[in-house]
């Protein structure tokens, strides 16, 4: 508020052209601006980081009171009324709209509170599965599909290097700078697109879902592994698989960064010392089972989340005998469950 009431005072000498848009923008940047802060001091978050114009995502908020929607098109202030691709997809009470630009194009993000969560129907609960991320196939399931992710970075590679080689200050530069945002805007879209059919089918088929928990800020530091990891979206899948498995009423079951999924024989358990990343099969020196790599870390994540649920309903500890951190939840409980093993 103290904020606020500073900005009111000077802003009609030093900023005149705030005037020229509605006050509802800055305002709700200052309220924006405390809750990222509160988030930063409880160690939620990272710093906050301060947005140029034309720089980053442009954006703005409007509380429920400065806009309305009517149909297929949203009256913003100082602009009226602005056609929009479709309608509102819920029924509920608005609470406010963020309006952002990608590229060349502009998206109005409407809060609703509803209620209705019938569009989500419950998984098909086809048992447990486990998913292991990987940079030549998206994933790979313990079923044994493969998924294989679009990189849609590397096909479009070639392109990003021809618009960026412009220099800085010209009038090329400023006339490509346009299209290397549409083009950046449209990998984006290929790999989030991606991702939510990857995610809503794992969802919508597995009640239980193992995974690993990736070191990705590390592996991006790898040079070799830097541009496939991030071509991959490793983050992402394990934002949008958290959750829409609680939408679903799933449960995610996340190994240890240090669980050795892959050097662990899914038949007999017998553990590798080593196992170098070249090598894609091995054959298990205590049973004799050959093994794919990433098909039997997917097994393997896929027992260790069938062990949790075994632990939830039963006593703590259960399964495969790794002490929990975290207390187990019920299987019953329509929620996503966490489970970090030691």
């Amino acid at each position: 508020m103290s904020l606020r009431r500073q900005l009111n005072a000077i802003k009609h000498e030093q900023f005149p052209w705030m005037l020229e848009v509605t006050k509802n923008a800055p305002q709700m940047a200052i309220i924006q601006l405390g809750a990222a802060f509160k988030n930063f001091f409880a160690g939620r978050a990272k710093y906050p980081q301060f947005k140029k114009k034309g720089k980053s995502r442009d954006s703005f908020t409007l509380t429920n009171d400065q806009f309305s929607v009517d149909g297929s098109r949203i009256r913003i202030p100082n602009l009226g009324w602005v056609r929009m691709r479709e309608t509102l997809r819920f029924t509920g009470k608005i609470m406010s709209a963020t309006v952002s630009r990608v590229a060349d194009r502009w998206f109005a993000s409407i809060t609703v509170d509803t209620q209705d969560d019938s569009h989500l129907p419950r998984s098909e609960n086809q048992g447990a599965v486990g998913v292991d991320l990987g940079v030549s196939a998206l994933a790979i399931l313990s079923t044994g599909e493969s998924i294989t992710g679009p990189k849609a970075r590397k096909a479009l590679l070639s392109r990003l290097q021809r618009l960026s080689r412009k220099v800085k200050g010209s009038e090329n530069r400023k006339k490509t700078k346009a299209k290397l945002s549409r083009l950046h805007a449209r990998i984006g879209n290929i790999r989030n697109d991606a991702l939510h059919q990857l995610t809503t089918d794992l969802t919508r088929r597995f009640h239980t879902i193992g995974i690993e928990d990736l070191n990705v800020r590390g592996m991006v530091k790898n040079r070799h592994l830097s541009r496939a990891v991030s071509d991959m979206g490793f983050f992402e899948f394990r934002r949008q698989l958290d959750y829409k498995a609680a939408q679903r009423g799933g449960m995610i079951v996340v190994a240890d960064r240090w669980y050795p999924s892959s050097k662990t024989c899914s038949c007999c358990g017998h553990k590798l010392e080593t196992l170098p990343l070249a090598m894609r099969k091995w054959a298990c020196p205590a049973c004799g089972s050959v093994h794919d790599r990433d098909v039997n870390a997917a097994i393997n994540l896929k027992n260790l989340a069938v062990s949790f649920t075994v632990s939830a309903c039963g006593e703590e500890g259960a399964g495969l005998g790794r002490k929990l951190k975290t207390k187990p939840a019920s299987v019953k409980q329509e929620s996503s469950s966490k489970a970090t093993y030691g």
